[in-house]
């Protein structure tokens, strides 16, 4: 009997210590932000059940513990830290006081991830892809045909490869008209254009992203960057307007084009104009790159920083910038910023440029979806061009830009009730 009571002596002090909890901080103690995500969307998926922690060493994550948690964060070089109940609840505690900008959001369900990229091999990589890649995040590739056959309902979340939805081409005809990989576009493009039943390329482009429009509208999540962006806008304002000169669908533009447009369609932008030089790189006047050149933006100076929101009030926000380093480096893209006189009102600049009047990342909702928006074409390369290899990841665990396109990959796992509704 003695020996019984001392047992369940022993065992009433050994208890408490288990690990019943594993936090996966996010400040600088780990070792790989990146694949941090990736061992989140892991738990969910599996069933698991996580907390983010809004604010708390810069935005980490709980799961009550489970021995395949910490073997997979072994696996993948994740920092992590096991924890006992009272320590837990004593973190949890710190978070929901009022007078703290802090709170715990539950992650739900794995969104189903989409991203829009060309079949064919093209002279650039995509951050999106690369990120998605080496955190282990699965997704699917859509591109024209898919998106027009509506296969985009079976997903959460679609991702806009660096592209063009006006119909251009990237305006790469004058650098690039005899490259093999621009004449294979545009073979590509003008035969799925035919395929299904459109006269020129801008058209099925136009289609598309309408199809992403409805998407959105219906509750989705669209994320985009570099020329995604202030294109696909372009695009939905154009419409029904000729905006592509004779080297890009063989008839000229029509040059009443900026009359015509209707910024009523465009998620993110209004009162732009479009540069009517269809030799010149830039779609309008969106970008800031004319402002960047005069203002002398160089690498050593190319800084933006993020806002800060209520986690309480304003958990999307929040999610969305969660990050270790609240100033970001910068990097260029064929679209790097957007002038802020160009956006409409209501849109959430979430991260800026203030001495250049420039907004880097955006954030909006449209019906009962919502989208962001990132400028730039990698966050690790800083004027990446066209034929350049990729970045390799793995020398950038710690990237606080490639962080932010994480966030957007995995707040549609947040409880509904910080989504709306």
């Amino acid at each position: 009997m003695k020996r019984f009571i001392l047992f369940l002596l022993l065992l009433a002090l050994i208890q408490p210590m288990r690990a019943a909890y594993l936090l996966i901080p996010m400040d600088d103690t780990q070792k790989d932000h990146l694949k941090a995500y990736g061992i989140t969307y892991w738990v969910i998926e599996k069933g698991g059940e996580a907390q983010w922690l809004l604010n708390y060493r810069f935005g980490s994550f709980l799961f009550k513990y489970d021995k395949s948690y910490e073997n997979e964060c072994l696996t993948r070089g994740v920092t992590f830290e096991t924890i006992p109940d009272a320590r837990a609840a004593a973190i949890l505690e710190e978070i929901s006081a009022p007078d703290v900008n802090m709170d715990a959001v539950k992650l739900e369900k794995p969104p189903k991830i989409a991203v829009y990229s060309p079949p064919d091999k093209q002279p650039w990589d995509d951050a999106v892809t690369l990120v998605l890649k080496y955190a282990e995040i699965p997704y699917q590739v859509l591109y024209d045909e898919k998106i027009i056959s509506d296969s985009l309902v079976r997903y959460d979340w679609i991702h806009l490869h660096h592209e063009d939805f006006t119909g251009q081409y990237g305006r790469f005809w004058v650098q690039f008209r005899y490259a093999p990989w621009y004449v294979q576009q545009v073979a590509t493009d003008e035969a799925m254009a035919a395929k299904l039943g459109f006269k020129k390329v801008s058209e099925m482009k136009l289609a598309v992203a309408k199809k992403v429009r409805d998407f959105v509208a219906g509750g989705g999540f669209m994320f985009a960057m570099c020329s995604a962006t202030d294109s696909y806008d372009i695009a939905l304002a154009a419409d029904g307007v000729d905006i592509c000169d004779r080297m890009y669908d063989g008839d000229g533009f029509d040059p009443n084009m900026n009359s015509k447009l209707n910024y009523d369609n465009c998620f993110a932008f209004t009162n732009f104009e479009l540069k009517t030089n269809s030799t010149e790189y830039e779609f309008s006047d969106i970008d800031t790159y004319e402002t960047r050149t005069m203002k002398g933006v160089t690498e050593s100076n190319d800084y933006f920083s993020l806002f800060e929101f209520s986690a309480k009030w304003d958990p999307v926000p929040t999610m969305l910038c969660q990050d270790h380093s609240n100033l970001i480096k910068g990097f260029w893209g064929q679209t790097t910023g957007f002038d802020k006189s160009k956006i409409k009102p209501g849109v959430l600049i979430m991260g800026e440029n203030k001495a250049i009047n420039e907004a880097r990342y955006v954030h909006g909702d449209f019906g009962k979806g919502m989208w962001t928006y990132y400028g730039g074409h990698d966050p690790e390369d800083y004027q990446h061009r066209v034929e350049e290899p990729p970045t390799d990841l793995s020398l950038y665990p710690n990237s606080a830009g490639y962080r932010l396109i994480l966030n957007n990959v995995l707040f549609p796992a947040a409880k509904k009730k910080h989504q709306k509704t």
